[in-house]
């Protein structure tokens, strides 16, 4: 069985950025199963308008690229198949952008290996600046 390493404050980086987000497009958002994508975002009338995946990135925003995101995870968004939106909460504000209109480069990555984790190492997606890439500062 895997081990979950989500802390507290990893949940709230989350909610933080989902607030972001939110105030900008309006609508709101629906936190999804713990083994399922992020969220569901809806419009002001409840209507599903984007899944989102969010990844923490522990730098500024100028200092967060290149972006990391495991592949397995570019999967599940994908398969959600409305509007697929990833966004990286920085400390200063947040990086977003349609995964169908972002590219990025593949290799083999991740952090260093943790006890009890399976993840850790995998195949990656690294996204560069690019102009599919927003940003909103906190």
């Amino acid at each position: 069985m895997a081990v979950r390493f989500e802390k507290r404050e990893d949940i709230q980086r989350e909610e933080k950025a989902m607030a972001a987000f939110c105030s900008v497009f309006g609508g709101d958002a629906l936190k999804l199963g713990r083994w399922d994508i992020d969220y569901k975002y809806r419009d002001d009338n409840k209507k599903t308008q984007a899944y989102v995946e969010i990844k923490g990135r522990l730098r500024n925003i100028e200092d967060a690229f290149p972006l990391p995101v495991a592949a397995r995870k570019l999967i599940k968004l994908a398969d959600k198949e409305i509007n697929p939106i990833l966004i990286w909460a920085c400390y200063d504000g947040i990086i977003y952008g349609r995964l169908d209109e972002i590219s990025g480069d593949t290799k083999w990555g991740g952090r260093t290996a943790r006890k009890g984790a399976v993840n850790d190492q995998e195949v990656m997606c690294y996204y560069g600046k690019q102009s599919g890439l927003k940003t909103i500062k906190y």
